[in-house]
């Protein structure tokens, strides 16, 4: 994990923690945050990787410094990835962190 994404994952953290069903588990060479066992959030190459609605995809990559996830070479629906630009101030943090955790609840519990 890089340093940006330890500082990531320690800023992460405390607005998760508290989170009822609130879970960590090392994936793809870092750190996942997960709710009732769905991924909700985690940090990517200093960018935040949030889990949101597939149906609102178009519209979540609209909004500012969101983009799409793409890994593997193709486009995750369903994901974006937030541009540290976009996370910088913590409450904007939260505001997408709150959104993710929000999506992960109305998942069914796994």
């Amino acid at each position: 994990m890089t340093e940006e994404d330890e500082l990531l994952v320690s800023r992460i953290r405390p607005l998760m923690k508290r989170r009822k069903g609130c879970t960590e588990q090392k994936m793809f060479g870092g750190v996942c945050f997960m709710i009732n066992g769905n991924m909700c959030v985690g940090p990517w190459k200093g960018s935040l990787i949030v889990r949101l609605a597939k149906e609102d995809h178009e519209k979540t990559q609209s909004l500012p410094h969101a983009k799409p996830m793409d890994i593997t070479g193709r486009v995750m629906k369903g994901w974006a990835r937030i541009e540290p630009a976009g996370i910088s101030d913590d409450d904007d943090l939260k505001t997408w962190i709150d959104r993710a955790a929000k999506h992960a609840r109305s998942l069914p519990a796994k």
